[in-house]
């Protein structure tokens, strides 16, 4: 079955350590993406006709252009382009990034204009200031939707960093390769023990984030 060769050396610790960049990369970007998301999220809420357009575009070029050729274009294309030197791992952030920024600024624009305008105006009647307004009406409302959302969104990060084996990271998917050509000949059947166990470490990783996901969005819906 191929999993013998996880018990050699340091195999499995070596696994691990790719699991370990796979999970850095998507988490720093993930943080990066939801503080420009939010900004950028309420800047097209505003709905000016520049920011409209201008974001239009970059929403675009995120769903159109696969994550694999941006990558070659960041990490390629500005050493050869710009002459700028990034590091590998500095590449897969920026363009994990660029892509997590456009989709959590959907979701803030998305929570911010499904806020019904009487809410607005209910709460203006109340004799709420605008701050407050925000503060203790809308504010908790577009928490509550965009939560579990963005908890999502981490985990179709983390299956996505795989691609970042193209540009030379040595991460899980990676090391298993590496793995499975070492002992081609000793352990012919390595690659079905190896992809195992990497499928099941990205489930580890990923299955308890969608559990708490599922767990946020029943109880608010109460």
């Amino acid at each position: 079955m191929g999993f013998e060769v996880l018990l050699k050396g340091t195999n499995m610790a070596r696994l691990l350590g790719g699991l370990a960049v796979s999970l850095r990369i998507s988490l720093i970007s993930v943080a990066i993406s939801i503080v420009l998301g939010i900004v950028l999220g309420i800047l097209m809420a505003l709905k000016n006709p520049v920011i409209t357009a201008v974001s239009r575009v970059y929403l675009e070029i995120v769903r159109i252009m696969p994550q694999m050729v941006l990558l070659f274009i960041v990490y390629f294309g500005t050493t050869k382009a710009l002459g700028i030197n990034l590091s590998a791992e500095t590449a897969a952030v920026i363009v994990f990034s660029f892509w997590g920024t456009a989709e959590m600024a959907d979701l803030v624009r998305g929570s911010l204009i499904s806020i019904p305008v009487i809410q607005y105006e209910s709460s203006m009647s109340l004799g709420l200031s605008k701050f407050q307004t925000y503060r203790y009406v809308i504010v908790p409302q577009i928490v509550r939707r965009m939560i579990p959302l963005s908890i999502n969104l981490i985990t179709r990060m983390i299956k996505t960093t795989s691609l970042v084996m193209m540009i030379g990271i040595v991460e899980v998917l990676k090391v298993g390769q590496q793995i499975i050509e070492a002992n081609r000949k000793a352990s012919p059947n390595a690659a079905f023990g190896v992809f195992l166990i990497i499928f099941l470490l990205y489930f580890a990783a990923c299955w308890p984030i969608s559990m708490f996901a599922g767990y946020l969005e029943k109880k608010w819906e109460n």
